[in-house]
């Protein structure tokens, strides 16, 4: 039997991130963009950043600023439980994440980066 997708580990800066069943990647790249000419379709390349959510937990002695912080821009990996690991030398977060109590401190993250490099195992 052949096993797919179950687990994304996220390195963020180096620090291995506990990270919530649910987290997503979506590759950045190039896209079309649909133009109308008449009668006529055509399309128009776009390059589009990738994206990648997951939601951690907020530890007791960690520092959030140190965390969170919006104006750090550094290696992001993706790795999966597949064997493929994505790196993102120039991850960075969109903003300050919203924290949230009574659920184990929940915070949902959310980063953008630019071209990866993709590696696989097994």
């Amino acid at each position: 039997m052949a096993q797919t997708l179950g687990i994304i580990d996220l390195v963020w800066l180096g620090r291995q991130m506990p990270v919530e069943k649910g987290a997503t990647l979506k590759l950045g790249g190039a896209k079309n963009n649909v133009v109308i000419a008449g009668r006529r379709v055509f399309r128009a390349a776009e390059w589009t950043a990738a994206e990648i959510e997951a939601t951690t937990v907020l530890q007791k002695g960690d520092r959030y600023t140190d965390l969170y912080s919006t104006g750090v821009e550094g290696e992001m990996q993706v790795v999966c439980d597949t064997g493929q690991v994505f790196v993102f030398p120039d991850a960075f977060l969109e903003e300050l994440p919203k924290m949230t109590g009574g659920e184990g401190g929940k915070v949902g993250l959310k980063w953008f980066a630019g071209d990866h490099e993709e590696l696989a195992n097994g």
